[in-house]
Parts: structure tokens; C-alpha cells; sequence
């Protein structure tokens, strides 16, 4: 079984991300990058399979700009067996992002495609669903734990209620959720066996598809400042201020 996995490169989760001062993206100038933390998990995912016996082969695959060779390195290192780059310094939405995997899984042909479930910079939830949609394959979102039987992977997924266990034949698309698994430590001799691994370049017009964006951005803004909170003597006021200061009740 050929498992693809989808990587992202984006701003370091420990980093506190700022917004430019015209208010037009944020800034990433002079910023740790990184793996996105769902995409790790769905890395890790694919080498246990691996290392089941379940599955053959992992192909890591990133769109974006050059430095998304240094992601691939970091999969690679986790224990993917080679890399695919989609190099474009193109503005990547989740559309189009599904459409050019979509195109490298009709070139790949993977039984399984494993993404995390959304990206920490943009949090939109939606490539796994709509890469889905467009390969007209059966999907798993918000995997917890993922068991793959013959030509069926059954994905336990985390819902409003509770869990639900899906049935999937395969080929398959699953997105990760953060109590599927604990990434493990990239070790140096690794990383070092990772820069012979092979890593193939492709552009968005080899795959036959036009990475231009639909939507756009007018503004980016910081969350308002919280104020702090204050002790109220009794329920009268609670009741009182929840009233007529924050107009809730």
C-alpha cells in the first residue's frame, strides 16, 4: 500500500504571530517556520502503518514556495521514503491546494492520502474535504485512531457527540486529529539519511492546474484585547452587570 502525505509549512506554533502594519498579511519575515503540528501527526501516522507491515511506501508531498524543501527534509527524516515539491510562490487556498494534489494522486495513484486536519496559519478545515470531493473518494476526518484490514481502513473520528467509527474502502482520505498520535523525535543520524533521500520538483502548470487565488484578502487584524476580569459582590450584581454592561442577558 503507497500512503501520500500532505505537508505544510507555516509559522512556528510557539512563535506569536504579528500582523503587518498596513494590515495586509501577517508577517513572516524573520520567523521560525515549521511543519504544521497536524500534518506531523499524519506523518508519524503513515510510518507506523509502515512499520506494521501495513503499508509499502510513504511519498511526502508540499506545495509552496522553495523553502518547503526544508519540510520535506523534516518528513523525509520522520521516516517518509521520498518527496514530492510543488514549488509556486503563488498564494495557496485550500482549492486550489486540493486541486494540485488531487493532480499528483492521479500521477502517485496512493491507496492512502493522510493530511492533517487543517493548517495552524489559516485554520480552514476544508483541503482533506474537498480533495475528497474532487478524487470522489471516501473520506475520514478528525481521525483518533486509524486501523487499516485489507482493502478497508477503519477511522475513529472525534464528533460533537462523542466518537464515531467509519468504515472506508479504500483508496481513502483521512485528516488527523491531535489525540491520534504523539510525533516521535527526529533523531541526527536521520536527518542526515534524509538529504539522500530522493525529492522530485514539479510546477503547478506540469500538473495542469492553475494555482491563482478566488478569494481576497482585505484586511488582517489582531484579536481585540481582552479586558480584565473583575469579582462582583453578590448575584444581583453579576445579574445587573451582565445586563447592562455586557449586554448579554
Amino acid at each position: 500500500m503507497k500512503i501520500l502525505v500532505a505537508v505544510k509549512r507555516v509559522v512556528d506554533y510557539n512563535v506569536k504571530v504579528r500582523v503587518k502594519a498596513d494590515g495586509s498579511d501577517v508577517d513572516i519575515a524573520n520567523v521560525k517556520m515549521s511543519m504544521n503540528p497536524f500534518d506531523e501527526i499524519a506523518v508519524e501516522e503513515a510510518v507506523r502503518l509502515k512499520e506494521a507491515g501495513k503499508a509499502t511506501e510513504i511519498v511526502a508531498v508540499s506545495l509552496g514556495v522553495k523553502q518547503c524543501e526544508e519540510t520535506l527534509r523534516t518528513a523525509l527524516a520522520m521516516g517518509a521514503d521520498r518527496a514530492i515539491h510543488v514549488e509556486t510562490d503563488a498564494e495557496l487556498q485550500p482549492l486550489a491546494v486540493a486541486k494540485l494534489l488531487k493532480a499528483v494522486a492521479d500521477k502517485e495513484a496512493p491507496q492512502l492520502i493522510i493530511l492533517g486536519k487543517q493548517a495552524i496559519d489559516d485554520d480552514a478545515n476544508q483541503t482533506g474535504q474537498m480533495l475528497a470531493a474532487l478524487l470522489n473518494a471516501p473520506q475520514g476526518t478528525f481521525a483518533s485512531k486509524v486501523d487499516v484490514a485489507g482493502d478497508k481502513v477503519n477511522v475513529t473520528r472525534e464528533i460533537d457527540g462523542g466518537l464515531e467509527t467509519v468504515a472506508l474502502s479504500l483508496p481513502a482520505i483521512i485528516t488527523t486529529d491531535l489525540r491520534l498520535n504523539e510525533p516521535r523525535y527526529v533523531k541526527l543520524p536521520n536527518i542526515m539519511a534524509a538529504k539522500k533521500k530522493p525529492l522530485d520538483k514539479l510546477s503547478p502548470a506540469d500538473l495542469g492546474v492553475d494555482p491563482a487565488p478566488r478569494l481576497k484578502t482585505l484586511k488582517v487584524a489582531e484579536p481585540a484585547v481582552r479586558s480584565a476580569g473583575i469579582k462582583v459582590g453578590s448575584v444581583a450584581e453579576l445579574v445587573a452587570k451582565l445586563k447592562n454592561e455586557a449586554k448579554v442577558i
